[in-house]
């Protein structure tokens, strides 16, 4: 059984752990069933790649997965981490917001 994650792709996020920590980037994909999360130019690695069609082959750095609870939200106000929380718009539509500021963060 899988959780339901707050974090969904197109997000601002910053890490909170690891080598990484501080940096801040855009979800770029959410695995949920392994809670993990990737995100743009953050635990970048290197990949030994052989040619193939298309493909010239060489060393390829690219982003790996991070957990997902070695991130938070961004507040769109402060720019600064937040927790998120689910509310009722007045047209009936469930949306996220920052607890921090109470600005809405989902579009």
């Amino acid at each position: 059984m899988t959780t339901k994650l707050k974090i969904k792709k197109g997000d601002r996020v910053i890490v909170r752990n690891g080598r990484d920590r501080g940096k801040m980037g855009e979800v770029l994909q959410v695995l949920p069933k392994r809670s993990r999360v990737i995100v743009q130019g953050v635990n970048m690695v290197k990949r030994h790649t052989s040619p193939s069609s298309g493909n010239p082959g060489g060393i390829i750095e690219k982003e790996a997965t991070i957990h997902i609870s070695n991130v938070a939200h961004i507040d769109p106000k402060t720019d600064r981490a937040t927790r998120v929380g689910y509310k009722f718009l007045e047209d009936g539509r469930k949306v996220r917001f920052a607890k921090g500021s109470g600005e809405v963060i989902d579009r």
